[in-house]
């Protein structure tokens, strides 16, 4: 499923579920969402990219199709079912055209498509990751994406290798998670320093 990057409704189902630490509760989650490492003109280019690339699949493919688009730093990830090994090619080979985009990786299944419990599995897998993330607090949470289809969950960020590894690590010990695949780009710490620094000003309103 499709898993923006919002830390409150993983608070909230964690919450539910009556595992979420209170310690966490405190966290303030507007200081969460300005952690991502894109700055804001890359992060509105991922959201232009799958807004055309939504939009291409339900030009082609109609009701035929149940996909998925994700952009993290213009890698394009797609997920869900096509009804053929046709389709899915064709399907990579449109979004490989779509502007912007600079890699696409085709995860797609062939086969029919997920039921609408099977996708609430999956968003709720999704909430369950995110909120681990918070719990561990080993790297802000909203450096990373996470994605779930069919229990298997996709992680995508600009991430040093420590970040990447710890982040496996919590999502593969997750309750519901078959499979973790990771989509990281992987940067220096020095690189990381310099993302978070430039992504912090690009974000942070002019004074008045």
């Amino acid at each position: 499923m499709k898993a923006h990057s919002l830390i409150l409704p993983a608070i909230a189902a964690t919450l539910l579920a009556g595992c979420f630490p209170a310690a966490v509760v405190g966290v303030g989650a507007g200081a969460l969402m300005v952690a991502d490492r894109r700055i804001t003109e890359t992060y509105l280019a991922d959201e232009a990219i799958e807004m055309r690339a939504s939009n291409r699949v339900s030009e082609k493919f109609g009701t035929e199709t149940h996909v998925n688009v994700t952009s993290y730093n213009r890698m394009l990830l797609l997920t869900g079912e096509v009804p053929t090994a046709e389709a899915k090619a064709e399907l990579g080979r449109i979004m490989a055209t779509v502007p912007n985009v600079k890699s696409v990786s085709n995860e797609v299944l062939v086969g029919p498509a997920s039921s609408l419990s099977g996708r609430s599995t999956d968003t709720y897998t999704t909430s369950k990751v995110k909120a681990r993330f918070v719990e561990y607090n080993k790297f802000a949470a909203n450096k990373i994406k996470v994605v779930t289809e069919w229990g298997s969950v996709f992680l995508l960020g600009l991430v040093t290798q420590r970040e990447a590894d710890d982040a496996v690590d919590i999502a593969r010990t997750t309750g519901g998670v078959q499979k973790v695949v990771r989509l990281f780009e992987i940067i220096g710490d020095d690189e990381a320093r310099r993302l978070d620094l430039t992504s912090s000003e690009s974000k942070t309103p002019p004074a008045k």
